[in-house]
């Protein structure tokens, strides 16, 4: 069998890595593997519906292949126009109607605070002094964050309840769903979460409260995003 009828045999059972690396052997492989028969196979494999058509959607499934294989990196965002320097976050707890806890914590010690988890981006709180809660309250908690830049002032929670007790992980989380700057209407849906951190008491009931944890989890795991995330809100 002629050389080039071996190569028309064995090609198509090649991945476009390796066969986009025989065009580089000689003319007679380049000339082999670049017919576009055996590029629309690969494609068929990967996108069986473009081949339904008599042509290629692009010049050739060379091209085709070619340029969407590989998946797309992640585009690197440019510098947030915020810093938490220009940050302050007002946050207050209340049980039943008793306000328990109030503090503006500046930008800084909260971006001090940043937890790594494998897949989440947290900010931490110490609470000085703690403070007990009882497990039989209602407990719920509102988070303003004001820019020091421009005198304004967004909503990241607004009284919300802490519904769920994760005793396993020493946890109470409450969340609550940002507002966006009407310049971005086509974001929503992203919720700020709030978690108190506690040891328990024992037996009796009481949780002994040592830090606030707040993360952006559904939307921003790293600093650069939470501060492109603020900076959306429907500042005041």
């Amino acid at each position: 069998m002629p050389c080039e009828q071996v190569l028309k045999v064995v090609f198509p059972f090649l991945d476009g890595t390796d066969l986009a690396a025989c065009i580089a052997v000689c003319k007679q492989w380049r000339h082999v593997a670049r017919d576009d028969y055996i590029w629309k196979c690969l494609c068929a494999k990967r996108w069986p519906s473009v081949c339904k058509r008599s042509s290629p959607p692009t010049a050739t499934y060379y091209k085709l292949y070619r340029t969407f294989y590989k998946r797309q990196h992640q585009r690197t965002l440019l510098p947030p126009r915020l810093s938490f320097d220009d940050l302050e976050f007002f946050i207050d707890i209340w049980t039943e109607d008793k306000l328990i806890f109030s503090e503006v914590v500046p930008g800084p010690i909260l971006r001090n605070g940043f937890k790594i988890p494998p897949t989440e981006y947290k900010m931490t709180l110490p609470v000085e002094p703690r403070f007990d809660l009882p497990w039989s309250q209602t407990v719920s908690v509102s988070v303003l964050v004001g820019r020091n830049d421009s005198n304004k002032v967004a909503r990241i929670v607004n009284k919300s309840p802490f519904d769920y007790i994760d005793r396993s992980a020493s946890r109470a989380l409450a969340f609550d769903y940002l507002d966006f700057s009407p310049y971005y209407p086509f974001i929503s849906g992203i919720r700020a979460w709030i978690s108190l951190l506690f040891a328990e008491h024992g037996n009796d009931g009481i949780m002994d409260v040592f830090g606030i944890e707040m993360d952006f989890c559904d939307a921003a795991n790293s600093e650069e995003e939470v501060l492109w995330l603020l900076d959306m809100l429907d500042w005041k």
